[in-house]
């Protein structure tokens, strides 16, 4: 049987759906979480309805077209969320993630985005110093938080210039940015 997207799409969202929690949904929107459509899943529920739709599809091409329709769905934080999960790295160019960062609508898909994802990529020290030139609030958190990611895995060398470069957002950022930055600079030491 050939499962179309939309039918896949669909099945995902109904295990979301399965793994709804009213009161993390709940303490979400009143938190401010923009997403109108939030099940509540648990990041645990999301990563494995994400890895049983990676084995049971296996087609990278296939998968890259339901991560970006999941992306797509702007409405749905367990979408966004699984989104990236899904994507296949060899498939993600660099102008996709920027525009993926650019419309990221929560400090937790931005944080999803850089760990799941966006660590991932070959070019992933040149989008962090893309993105945090960037005016906008969460693309700029996206590319500080994709930094730290790096700098984690050994992936950027810490130096004296992205001291520097952090320790001069800090003096001007706010919440959360000042906290992401706080760890960058604890890394950096």
């Amino acid at each position: 049987m050939n499962t179309t997207i939309q039918d896949i799409l669909r099945e995902i969202r109904k295990e979301f759906f399965a793994f709804r929690n009213g009161i993390i949904a709940d303490k979400l929107r009143k938190a401010g979480d923009p997403h109108s459509i939030i099940m509540g899943c648990l990041l645990v529920d999301v990563i494995a309805i994400a890895q049983r739709t990676r084995e049971s599809i296996g087609d990278e091409e296939k998968l890259a077209a339901i991560a970006q329709e999941l992306w797509n769905d702007t409405n749905s934080r367990e979408c966004r969320l699984a989104a990236p999960m899904l994507f296949p790295i060899r498939l993600m160019t660099n102008d996709l993630a920027r525009q993926w960062c650019e419309t990221v609508s929560t400090v937790e898909i931005a944080d999803n985005l850089c760990h799941k994802l966006l660590r991932q990529l070959p070019g992933a020290s040149s989008l962090y110093r893309q993105l945090i030139g960037d005016e906008r609030p969460l693309v700029k958190y996206t590319g500080y938080r994709l930094m730290l990611n790096l700098l984690l895995l050994g992936k950027e060398p810490s130096s004296a210039t992205l001291k520097t470069i952090v320790e001069a957002e800090a003096k001007q950022a706010q919440q959360p940015l000042r906290t992401l930055l706080k760890d960058i600079l604890e890394e950096l030491e």
